[in-house]
């Protein structure tokens, strides 16, 4: 079980104490945020993990291939065949997590589930993407546990072990699901200031 400390828009000296408590990993929602934040203490720090945990437009992949280990939120061909074609230029290849809009909500990015497998199989056989797993998010007036459920599903369905789904106020029943990551915000950073 991975616990990615998602740290988009907190203050430098909850960042600090997480760091020095010895956690490592941890969530960015925005590429222009996350170099600021992540490019000197990626020096002092190299064993940090870097997930891009929102949106990611086509015009920022060559940002986000440059400083992230992992992008968790692939959705989409267009932005398949952008990762593809720098993945080949930098020669890096950060781990990739299929997002599944499993609440079919407008406002949110992510795949429809019913359109999942036929994103799954462009990125492997179309853009040459090596895809380790899904990621959700489900709606916040729902159960969470539909929806980690069939995230796991279309995860067994393609062969995907990594699973992550459960943020601060239901990672307890993601992690029941199947998660191997969490993305808890609040929970350890406190509310924003």
């Amino acid at each position: 079980m991975t616990l990615v400390a998602v740290s988009k828009r907190q203050p430098q000296d909850r960042v600090e104490a997480l760091l020095t408590a010895g956690q490592r990993v941890f969530g960015e929602n925005r590429v222009q945020e996350a170099q600021a934040r992540w490019a000197e203490r990626r020096r002092q720090h190299p064993d940090l993990q870097l997930r891009l945990v929102g949106p990611l437009q086509s015009n920022k992949a060559a940002d986000a291939v440059a400083l992230f280990d992992a992008i968790d939120t692939l959705d989409r061909p267009k932005l398949a065949q952008a990762l593809a074609d720098e993945f080949q230029r930098q020669c890096k290849h950060p781990q990739l997590l299929v997002q599944v809009n499993t609440g079919e909500e407008p406002q949110k990015g992510g795949v429809i589930p019913g359109e999942a497998d036929a994103l799954i199989k462009a990125c492997r056989e179309t853009y040459g993407l090596s895809v380790s797993g899904l990621m959700c998010i489900p709606p916040a007036n729902e159960q969470p546990a539909l929806h980690f459920a069939l995230l796991a599903k279309i995860a067994a369905r393609n062969g995907l072990a990594q699973l992550s789904m459960g943020m601060s106020a239901d990672f307890e029943t993601a992690i029941r699901f199947g998660a191997t990551m969490v993305r808890v915000g609040s929970a350890l950073f406190g509310a924003r200031r």
